[in-house]
């Protein structure tokens, strides 16, 4: 009970990645007294492995480019991508509030951004900002860096180490709080007067779980998450009454390299040059295998159609546009350079004259405006793969994001089995469900995060407090 809590405050936040400092931070500036509870030593859980991408709709980096951009085409380009089983309403709510997240980060939390607009795979236009950052390879580290300062300066407590056990719930009633575990064996209760926020992340690295949801996903199938990445808060939501959503959608990133250990300098190469400016070709065959612009689900789904490792490259132009990595993927050899095509090929060992016919056939269709293999949408800054040296790394996806999750509202309450909000639960980011349908577009998980973070830390600090005994 509540009264019997070890200590309380208005607002606890499990997890203290983007959504859940973005909740502590809303709550705390709206005067509640509030807790982030972190079960690892460190702070951010995925979120400071983050590339830092940031999808927004009608941004003022759009605008300036004269990128003309909608909710409803971000929307579009989302349920597209999730096969239309995103729940529209929570895709609605991250489109419509995805320009005032970044302009809050801009003028609350004091993040900077790059001019240029990218467009990520899946997005029929460009919209994907990137943060600039003191760290030259995890740019997310500092939009965690940032978070923690503002949440430390009004007054947030952050706890580290502190493991939940359970969330307090009296049969059909509100949650009023958690038991935790402290360090190796302290156990207390904390109680919470007005709401409870479940921010603890996805589980990609826990293999029973997302083994039991999707049986191919097993422990030969690596991650690109932190090993911390895993169920149990999820799990014990479950067990006191929340409904579950979208368990088995579990994406796979395309761009990840089994030449190196989890996300890396590598996937992040391959990400902002090969797949946007070069090609992606079947190291068997020499021929291409994918639209390179499509979304995760489509390009990961060819790869592990044709059953072996494949090959991405470029030229150096379009290696350009990855040079903030480029430099550490070629001294740890995930990433190859060659002086010829011929060269590439033959290290790689692809039929040369396919590999050629190939680059010529989609140089061909770059001049005549239309890729008629793949529909890959030709772009106006595009220009042939043809200028030596040709850089090449070796593809094969990896689990990245879990879709599914507890159900919430567009005011993030979590709902039951009776399909009625649980009181005083609430949910933001990759613990929570039907935002991303079967896939989710690249660089809007940060956009979630921070949308559904901000509104679950308002709704929380809005409620009446509780009668603390």
């Amino acid at each position: 009970m509540l009264n019997r809590s070890d200590e309380v405050f208005d607002v606890v936040v499990i997890g203290s990645g983007f959504a859940g400092l973005a909740a502590a931070i809303e709550a705390a500036t709206a005067g509640a007294s509030t807790i982030v509870l972190e079960k690892m030593k460190g702070c951010g859980g995925n979120s400071i492995i983050s590339e830092g991408f940031i999808a927004a709709n009608g941004s003022e980096f759009q605008r300036k480019q004269g990128i003309r951009d909608s909710p409803e085409q971000m929307a579009d380009d989302m349920i597209k991508a999730g096969l239309g089983l995103n729940h529209p309403d929570l895709v609605q709510t991250v489109t419509e509030n995805s320009s005032a997240a970044i302009n809050w980060t801009i003028e609350e939390i004091g993040v900077t951004y790059h001019d240029q607009v990218y467009q990520l795979g899946g997005h029929s236009i460009p919209r994907t900002l990137i943060i600039k950052s003191h760290s030259k390879l995890r740019f997310g580290i500092d939009l965690v860096r940032k978070m923690l300062k503002k949440a430390h300066d009004i007054g947030v407590e952050v706890r580290n180490q502190a493991c939940i056990q359970t969330l307090i719930r009296d049969g059909g009633g509100p949650v009023t709080g958690v038991v935790v575990r402290e360090g190796l064996s302290v156990l207390k209760s904390i109680g919470a007067r007005k709401g409870v926020i479940l921010a603890a992340g996805g589980f990609a690295s826990d293999i029973q779980f997302r083994t039991i949801q999707n049986p191919r996903l097993d422990s030969s199938v690596e991650t690109t998450n932190r090993r911390t990445a895993t169920a149990e808060i999820l799990m014990e939501a479950i067990r006191i009454g929340a409904m579950s959503v979208h368990l088995s959608a579990i994406q796979l990133g395309p761009w990840a390299s089994p030449d190196e250990k989890g996300l890396n300098v590598g996937a992040n190469f391959a990400s902002m040059a090969i797949f946007p400016h070069g090609l992606v070709v079947d190291s068997r065959t020499g021929g291409r295998l994918l639209n390179e612009l499509g979304d995760r689900k489509v390009r990961a789904d060819a790869m592990l159609a044709a059953g072996h490792t494949c090959i991405g490259f470029v030229d150096t132009r379009g290696a350009a546009f990855g040079d903030s990595y480029l430099p550490k993927c070629l001294k740890r050899g995930v990433v190859k350079q060659f002086d010829s095509l011929s060269q590439l090929a033959g290290h790689y060992g692809i039929p040369f004259d396919k590999l050629a016919s190939t680059v010529v056939n989609f140089n061909e269709s770059l001049k005549n405006g239309k890729d008629v293999e793949f529909q890959r949408p030709v772009r106006g800054d595009d220009y042939p793969v043809e200028q030596a040296p040709f850089y090449a790394i070796r593809l094969w996806p990896k689990i990245h994001y879990t879709s599914g999750g507890v159900q919430i509202d567009t005011n993030t309450r979590v709902i039951g089995l009776d399909q009625r909000p649980i009181m005083g639960l609430f949910g933001a980011g990759e613990i929570t469900g039907g935002v991303h349908g079967a896939c989710r577009l690249g660089s809007c998980a940060i956009t979630d995060c921070l949308v559904f973070g901000r509104i679950a830390g308002q709704q929380a600090a809005a409620l009446k407090p509780r009668n603390t005994g």
